[in-house]
């Protein structure tokens, strides 16, 4: 209501017209409603309301009626007794009825910040009469100061303004009723109800406030102007019990007693008789469930009210009453000039009594809550005489509904009345702001008045028919209460004369004498049981032996997960992982190795042997490794549970296997979620229902809501009632079903999902037999029925007629021809499939029908009645009756399991079908009883769904939707896409189709009775029908579109793919909440032929597999018709589920479009939980906001679309998401340049452990680099290498490096982690513990001075207070002195001697810092080595590390800087421990020289032995085990005469390890990665600052001084391939950025010639130099190029310069070891850098090719034109002018300088 109108209305016009029409809809006869609408428009085009058009303002008072309706409540005369109150208040209650228990009263938390205090009111102000005494207070005229007493006060009594007329006289007569007080104490005016008006002063009361009891005195001031307390107001009045056949009026001196009852129904315990409507949470008319009737039952309770009096205390009360207004009043003025306050009816209590009536046939009145009425005085004699007979001639008690404006003056009986404000809260809409309004789209002046949505109402009231008015009085009742006045009508013998109605058949003979006729006529012999006519007869013997043929289906077992649901699984997955990044400390998945689950299921026996079969068939039990292979099929059923009375104790031990499992990550699936949602607190709602609370009592306990282990994943069809604003699951945790939309997506799949929308967007295909269908015929007869017994529900009626119907149908077509023209053609054509299909061959398949009855009661007699037709018929072996009750198994005939079981092949004796799909090709009726159907999937043989009897009491649209999704399944996508082109509309006709479009019959259906036996009605048995069905009448405006070929609408697709291929559909593979269903029967039907000419069109492929046939009740096919262009079905704008309320009956109209999220916001705005599991989430009272559980998922997807499959898929994969989480992906390359053919020159014992330095020394250093990650560098050159011949490098090779291989490997508990990680062990390690933690570490400046670098370098280390110990500080002023070393004799096993420092860059999260377990928790200095910027980053995520902080300078350098850093630093800081210890006594060389240098990828650390093969001359085999870091340190820190080696290390590991290459225990050749670095040898050898092969450099600068270096051969070294960081390239941008969209910029362009206009780069020169080097071998050493036998001369430097050069390393220092260069011609002379050692006279000694080629580096152009003159290099070399270049800096980030020559 009060959506924007297209033309405006003009007021006066508006309420005459309405009225007109009331009256006129009294009057008449006929209840055919008029279109009253068409005389209220205005055209659009005129003027808005003008001023003389709008009736007067509806003043304050009235306002009151719409916005102060605090509660709901209905007025009971019947109890018309009056009561005295006693004097004193103990005797209060004491005339009460003894059996009525006394009320509690729960007052009003009062409003935020506002006083409580006794004696004084809400604002702080005194009222206590001895504070006020002296006071001159001011009260308005017509008011008295009178005494309250508050029960909190005795001694003190408080002062209030009260009007006079709501007093009592002298006589204790003639007071108002109601109340209007004002505040003396803060001046607040205009109190309506006492209620409130106690709050305001702080009563403080246990009890419904009363007026009689807590005002007690006048109050008068004395001659001295004292105001004190006076005479007692007189409050009583006469005793005397009348007896209740006397006739009372209400007038001036009557009164009626009153109550109010809690909300939610319980009196102490008691139930009172009525239970909240609809109306009474402010639905309106609109909302899908009306409640605006006059005579409307409410939702009964387990009692009705007698109209025999109770008796209670009660108010005294005086009512004026005016009269109704007269015949064609233009409105219902509201009062005098002077408005009257406002007038408070009391209410009388109602004693709960025995039910004694039918909840229909005596409405119940509504829970009677106190309700204002606005009334003016009126003229004496305007009266309604209630007459005495009124409850016994009619039946019932009239309800009066309050409209608006004055009730008229009762009188005589009037306890047999009932007066409601139930109408007139249904308007209570809350105040709007502008801003709501335009959401809206409107504005303040279109909302119409409370007055005219009333008038609106009656008006439709009144044109209702009597059919409708009680399809509205049976929508008011819940599920389970329609269903308990059904079974309580089948109990008490109510439908008795219905059921004798039926004993008869339609031509008048008695059905069971006809029946044993027939049955007679037929002997002992049955109908054949299939492959023979229905006239062909054998012995029952006979028939029990028939054996069809085998028809083996594997289809059934085999279990397979298709895409969308791969990709729902994925989104599933996706957002948990959200969820543990979330930042919010709810989950973390690092945490768990282990996947666990358990599905909670509703109430259905076939549902929980649907999921079993469903996890058994997926494997997925063995795949996550819970269960064995040979045990999982046992073992499955303690993972599915069903909501019932025995969950609570396996639900316990679930719970406990939560806790006792704390790395198991659990996920507690509770599928259909939308079921059975009742919250355990709303007990009254529901008493007795089995599974009342529980799904509340499992989800929402405290352990599951606190299990940090445990995911709840909620899964649905229908996932309104978990959308409202109290929902628990946050709108980022809900994940919706795919929505495929395009036909891309349409071809990638075999199957396609046919749902609600595509079956009503299958109306406008335009085919003979539509999917949908309404039985007109039947219709019409439930129509007159319905008014023969107006005292049954319309079902009982219903299943009645079906009943008969079908016992009908199966007699015309054997026996009785002349029954045909009794049975509706719907009913004759689905008996005839359903009897012939068995009969046409040999394997004796046939359809399956399932008629759908919701009460158990009529379920059981309809199986009862239908099988006894059946049998008398002799058609038990032709098909199958099948109760399909939730509580219980199905239970099929032997005969029917022998043919089943024949059908599935190999099945073991002991087989049964326990799920619908077991069923599939057995033909048979399935009558579905229970409340809901409960998400149970169908076979494919599933043809028809007979849904007559879901009427008017299933209209919301959960209720609807999961109706029709029982016929919901998957289709070939033929059948989506052929009968779209049937439709094809020219312009007339889409006019035609827009005009029809508000028809009130929209849908015209061909019913004409089928000319033949085998019915042609929908296609299937023979004669095929020509189309019935008026395009114009189906068709769809969106037709005006271009048509979108879409899986969405594919009603819109027309033209769509005319030539479909014709092709038999492939069976469906059957999949997890089946995908589903296709029907497997032979259905051919020919579509009509297009409108736009002669060309028609045939279903594609012999027999496609069409969805169900589905059969709806008039009501629900009017929801579910044609939807508009492209939007959602009417049922959509229905309420969404009947245990939420619509927060306001002012809203917009639900989202046009079908997608989740939109209509997720939409029910999350607009409608609230009743009470059900959600409805206990209130808002925080601070914030105003609710808690949504952080771990609790939401999974949507219409019905059998395939969740099931989608959830198991989604728990395999978050099992290998955990793994793989434990596992990581290493490096595994074989080692290059290997050369195994000649043994090192002096042998090694294998077994030694530890390497013998005199016989190691004498092994030569290996000088080629084994590392596969320098694959594409230069090779370092030997003699060995002049004889090699190298292939060809292309240059392309160079630009794209091949993707290095990687290998997964388990994660073991000695790997290194990174932040992601986290256990009990090392959480300290990792984390701080408290916030104030952070700031507990110290930031210390660490000064020295390094030679290399020329000048004083200052660092910072931050230092954890925890690791303090491992520093020396000052005694005074805490300054750092130096960091603690060991001893070299020191033996300490649980602590390594070595600091460890990894250098880091851009790994803040991704680099393995966390070595505890690598370590093996013990004690060791591990410091982390970052740059000055990343520092905070580093420090967040690990407050546990020390920081060496690399100076600002050094933010820009590479790898090589921070080693040489590194170095320098452990060189001072071993000085200065020299020192320190020096002064204790320790000699110097005593101190432990060596430092691990380790990369922040290394993760996992192996031992290898040769494992010896007996006498067998095979590759002997290689044993590895992993082990921890600690134990390969401390192994090599036992080194014997470790001082003695510089540097030691171990090898890459691979898969491809040998026991060759484990030959030698210990190898003299280069290390990487993870050293052992003696500081104190390699005092004079340098790191380079160098971004690439900074080691490489570096070891053969320390083998060229002479130096060991020592690879153990038996340790291995696996490194993460980590994807961030390393620092090791840089994104090269120009400088100056003058656009984006720049070409990349090549390495040849980092280098320019000195002062050009050259693009300069924002890059280190430093890297542009390296990066340069290695791309331009082809332009500065052209003779180099794959001319291994004349290396480039390098001296004193290895810079990688190509992988097709090879590079001579010359070391200039005396002493130094070279490699022998005697009779090599170098092909070019590398300069970098070089120092004094390197002079004129070293050159000399090396010969040059001719054209070889010469590069000399320095830092600027002087030192280059020095080094040039110092080494006298024109000499020899012949250099130009523009052979000078720099690399591509400005001259601010100091470019290096290079020269190049050629040799003469």
């Amino acid at each position: 209501m009060g959506n924007s109108y297209a033309g405006q209305l003009k007021s006066a016009r508006f309420e005459e017209a309405l009225h007109n029409s009331i009256e006129a809809s009294l009057r008449c006869s006929s209840v055919v409603p008029r279109p009253i609408f068409s005389q209220l428009y205005l055209d659009p085009d005129q003027h808005s309301f003008s001023s003389a058009d709008v009736k007067p303002k509806v003043e304050d008072l009235d306002k009151d009626l719409v916005h102060r309706y605090t509660q709901n409540g209905s007025l009971d005369f019947s109890n018309n007794l009056t009561v005295n109150e006693m004097e004193d208040d103990e005797d209060d209650e004491e005339m009460s009825d003894s059996n009525s228990p006394p009320i509690p009263y729960s007052q009003k938390p009062a409003p935020e910040g506002s006083c409580t205090t006794d004696g004084f009111c809400q604002a702080g102000k005194d009222l206590r009469l001895v504070s006020l005494c002296m006071e001159q207070i001011d009260i308005p005229a017509g008011f008295l100061l009178v005494g309250a007493k508050s029960p909190n006060l005795p001694e003190h009594i408080l002062v209030c303004a009260v009007d006079k007329r709501f007093l009592p006289d002298d006589h204790g007569k003639n007071a108002l009723l109601g109340f209007s007080g004002n505040c003396i104490g803060c001046g607040e005016r205009g109190f309506r109800y006492f209620t409130e008006f106690s709050n305001h002063i702080n009563l403080k009361l246990t009890t419904q406030p009363k007026k009689q009891k807590h005002l007690k005195y006048y109050l008068v001031r004395s001659s001295q102007g004292v105001l004190s307390k006076g005479p007692l107001i007189c409050w009583k009045e006469c005793r005397s019990r009348q007896s209740s056949t006397t006739c009372h009026s209400i007038k001036p001196n009557s009164s009626v007693s009153s109550s109010v009852t809690p909300e939610n129904g319980t009196t102490n315990g008691y139930k009172s008789g009525f239970i909240q409507t609809d109306a009474a949470n402010g639905n309106s008319s609109h909302g899908g469930k009306s409640s605006a009737s006059g005579s409307t039952p409410a939702r009964p309770g387990s009692y009705s009210l007698s109209p025999r009096p109770s008796f209670a205390s009660g108010d005294q009360a005086t009512m004026f009453i005016s009269g109704p207004p007269k015949k064609r009043h233009r409105g219902w003025y509201p009062g005098s000039p002077v408005p009257q306050p406002g007038l408070v009816v009391p209410i009388p209590t109602v004693r709960p009594l025995s039910r004694t009536e039918s909840l229909l046939s005596a409405p119940v009145p509504q829970t009677p809550l106190t309700g204002i009425l606005q009334p003016r005085p009126i003229p004496a004699g305007e009266t309604v005489i209630v007459p005495e007979n009124l409850l016994s001639n009619s039946g019932v008690r009239p309800v009066i509904l309050i409209g608006y404006g004055t009730l008229p003056y009762f009188y005589g009986n009037v306890g047999d009345i009932v007066v409601s404000p139930l109408l007139v809260n249904c308007y209570k809409i809350p105040q709007l702001e502008n801003k709501d309004l335009e959401q809206l789209g409107l504005t303040g002046s279109q909302l119409l008045s409370v007055e005219n949505m009333i008038l609106l109402t009656i008006q439709y009231l009144v044109r209702l028919g009597q059919h409708q008015s009680r399809a509205l009085a049976e929508s008011m009742l819940t599920t389970s209460e329609f269903l308990k006045e059904i079974s309580y009508e089948l109990i008490t013998g109510k439908v008795s004369f219905l059921a004798s109605h039926f004993k008869t058949t339609s031509l008048g003979d008695d059905l069971d004498k006809l029946l044993e006729k027939m049955q007679q006529r037929r002997g002992d012999s049955v109908v054949t049981p299939f492959n023979g006519d229905l006239n062909e007869c054998v012995s029952p013997q006979e028939a029990a032996a028939m054996i069809p043929t085998q028809n083996l289906d594997s289809d059934n077992e085999t279990f397979q997960i298709y895409q969308p649901q791969l990709t729902v699984a994925r989104k599933l997955l996706s957002q948990v992982c959200a969820i543990a990044d979330s930042g919010s400390q709810s989950l973390d998945l690092g945490h768990f190795s282990k996947v666990d689950f358990i599905i909670i299921v509703p109430r259905s026996e076939v549902l929980v042997q649907q999921t079993l079969q469903r996890i058994r068939q997926s494997g997925v039990l063995v795949d996550l490794g819970l269960e064995e292979n040979g045990t999982a099929y046992q073992r499955a059923e303690k993972y599915v549970v069903r909501l019932d009375n025995e969950i609570q104790t396996k639900f316990e031990v679930f719970m406990r296997r939560v806790k006792q499992n704390p790395y198991t990550l659990f996920v507690l699936v509770h599928d259909n979620s939308h079921v059975e949602l009742t919250s355990v607190i709303s007990g009254s709602l529901s008493h007795g229902e089995p599974g009342h609370g529980l799904a509340d009592r499992v989800i929402n306990c405290r352990e599951v809501l606190e299990a940090f282990n445990l995911l709840v994943l909620q899964v649905t069809s229908c996932p309104y009632t978990l959308q409202t604003q109290q929902s628990r699951i946050s709108t980022s945790n809900e994940v919706h079903w795919i929505q495929l939309d395009s036909t891309e997506d349409m071809n990638g799949e075999e199957k396609l999902y046919f749902g609600l929308n595509e079956y009503s967007k299958s109306l406008q295909w335009g085919i003979t037999s539509p999917l949908l269908r309404c039985d007109e015929t039947f219709e019409k007869m439930v129509n007159t029925l319905l008014e023969r017994y107006p005292r049954l529900h319309s079902m009982v009626v219903r299943c009645y007629l079906l009943i008969q119907q079908y016992s009908e149908a199966l007699m015309a077509l054997t026996t009785m021809a002349s029954l045909r023209d009794h049975s509706t053609p719907e009913t004759l054509s689905i008996m005839d499939d359903l009897l012939s299909s068995p009969g046409k061959n040999k394997s004796g398949k046939g359809h399956m029908l399932i008629l759908r009855v919701p009460s158990v009661q009529l379920a059981m007699l309809a199986k009862e009645r239908l099988q006894e037709v059946r049998d008398k018929l002799g058609l038990q072996y032709r098909f199958e009756i099948i109760l399909g009750n939730p509580a219980s198994e199905l239970s099929v005939a032997t005969h029917f399991v022998t043919r089943l079981k024949t059908w599935r092949g190999n099945e073991a004796e002991e087989w049964i079908p326990r799920t619908y799909q077991d069923l599939e090709g057995l033909p048979c009726i399935v009558i579905l009883t229970g409340k809901d159907p409960l998400g149970e999937t169908f076979p494919r043989s599933l043809k028809y769904c007979d849904l007559r009897l879901i009427d008017s009491s299933y209209l919301t649209r959960t209720a609807l939707e999961q109706e029709v999704g029982l016929a919901c399944c998957y289709v070939s996508k033929e059948v989506v896409r052929g009968p779209t082109a049937a439709l094809d509309l020219s312009s007339k006709e889409q006019e035609r189709a827009t005009a029809s479009e508000n028809d009130a019959e929209e849908l015209l259906i061909d019913l004409e009775r089928p000319q033949s036996n085998s019915s042609a009605v929908t296609g299937t048995s023979g004669s095929i029908m020509e189309n019935g069905v008026s395009s114009s009448s189906t068709a769809d405006k969106s037709q005006k579109q271009p048509p979108t070929p879409s899986f969405q609408s594919p009603g819109n697709s027309a033209g769509l793919d005319e030539g479909v291929s014709a092709g038999i559909a492939e069976p469906l593979k059957q999949e997890c909440d089946s995908l589903g269903p296709p029907m497997a029967s032979s259905t051919t039907s020919k579509p009509s032929s297009s409108s736009s000419g002669p060309r028609t069109l045939r279903w594609p492929g012999p027999p496609a597999a069409l969805p169900p046939i589905v059969i709806l009740s008039k009501a629900a096919y009017s929801l579910l018709g044609s939807p508009r262009a492209g939007r959602l079905p009417a049922s959509a704008a229905l309420l969404p589920h009947a245990d939420v309320a619509w927060v306001s009956s002012l809203r917009p109209l639900p989202p046009r479009q079908a997608g989740g999220e939109e209509q997720s916001r939409y029910y999350r705005q607009w409608t609230s939980a009743r009470p059900h599991a959600d409805y206990s989430n209130q808002p925080d009272p601070g914030s105003g906001t609710r808690a949504c559980h952080p771990r609790r998922l939401l999974l949507s997807g219409p019905p059998q679309v395939g969740k099931t499959g989608s959830y198991l898929q989604f728990l395999r994969i978050l099992f290998r998401m955990l793994i793989r989480l434990l596992e990581v992906d290493v490096y595994d390359e074989g080692e290059i340049n290997a050369d195994h053919s000649e043994s090192s020159e002096v042998s090694q014992s294998e077994g030694e452990p530890w390497p013998d330095i005199e016989s190691f020394s004498k092994i030569p250093f290996d000088v080629s680099v084994h590392d596969p990650k320098y694959r594409l560098m230069s090779l370092v050159y030997t003699e060995k290498l002049a004889g090699v011949k190298r292939e060809a490098i292309k240059e392309s090779k160079v630009e794209e490096p091949r993707k290095r291989e990687t290998v997964s490997m388990m994660l073991t508990k000695y790997a290194a982690y990174n932040t992601f990680h986290h256990c009990e062990q090392c959480h300290q390690y990792m984390d701080f513990t408290s916030a104030s933690q952070m700031s507990d570490s110290t930031l210390h400046a660490f000064t020295f001075s390094s030679s290399m670098l020329g000048e004083e370098v200052q660092l910072y280390f931050i230092i954890p207070k925890s690791k303090e110990s491992h520093f020396v500080f000052s005694k005074q002023g805490k300054h750092l002195e130096s960091m603690r070393l060991p001893l070299v004799s020191d033996k300490n096993l649980n602590a390594v001697k070595s600091p460890i420092f990894t250098p880091s860059s851009g790994r803040h999260e991704h680099g393995l810092l966390n070595l505890f377990h690598a370590m093996e928790g013990i004690s060791h200095l591990h410091l982390l080595v970052v740059k000055e910027y990343e520092m905070p980053l580093y420090r967040k995520y690990w407050p546990n590390h020390i920081m060496l902080v690399l100076p600002g300078m050094f933010n820009n350098a590479g790898v090589g800087a921070a080693r040489f850093l590194i170095k320098e630093l452990s060189y001072h800081n071993l000085e200065l421990e020299r020192n320190r210890l020096e002064e204790l006594g320790i000699k110097r060389q005593c101190v432990w020289p060596f430092i691990v240098v380790m990369d922040d990828s290394c993760v996992l650390w192996n031992i290898h032995s040769v494992e010896e093969q007996s006498g067998q001359p095979v590759e002997t085999g290689v044993s590895s085990k992993n082990v921890s870091l600690k134990s390969v340190l401390q192994h090599i820190e036992a080194t014997p005469k470790i001082i003695h080696y510089a540097i030691l290390g171990i090898q890459k590991w691979s898969s491809k390890l040998t026991s060759q290459s484990l030959k030698s225990p210990f190898s003299r050749c280069h290390v990487h990665d993870f050293i052992l670095l003696n500081i104190d040898l390699t005092q004079n050898v340098q790191y380079d600052f160098k971004y690439f092969c900074e080691d490489v450099d570096f070891n053969l600068r320390t083998n060229s001084s002479g130096l060991l270096i020592c690879r153990f051969n038996n340790f291995s070294l696996m490194k993460k391939q980590v994807q961030v960081g390393g620092q090791r390239d840089f994104i090269i941008k120009p400088k100056i950025m003058v656009s984006e969209s720049l070409a990349p910029i090549l390495p040849l362009q980092y280098v320019c010639a000195p002062d050009s206009e050259h693009t300069l780069l924002a890059a280190p020169a430093q890297f542009l130099l390296e990066k340069f080097l290695q791309h331009a071998s082809y332009k500065l050493f052209p003779k180099a190029i794959q001319n291994f036998r004349s290396p480039v001369l390098a001296i004193d430097c290895y810079l990688n310069i190509g992988p097709e050069v090879a590079i001579c390393y010359v070391s200039s220092r005396p002493h130094s070891s070279n490699v022998n260069c005697e009779g090599v011609c170098f092909s070019g002379l590398l300069l970098y850098l070089c120092d004094s050692f390197v002079g004129a006279d070293l050159l000399k000694k090396f010969k040059f090719l001719k054209g070889a080629t010469l590069c000399v580096i320095c830092q600027d152009r002087s030192s280059l034109r020095q080094t040039i003159v110092r080494l006298e290099l024109e000499d020899e070399w012949q250099f130009r002018l523009r052979d000078e270049f720099q690399t591509a800096n400005s001259n601010d980030d100091k470019p290096l300088y290079f020269l190049t020559g050629r040799h003469v």
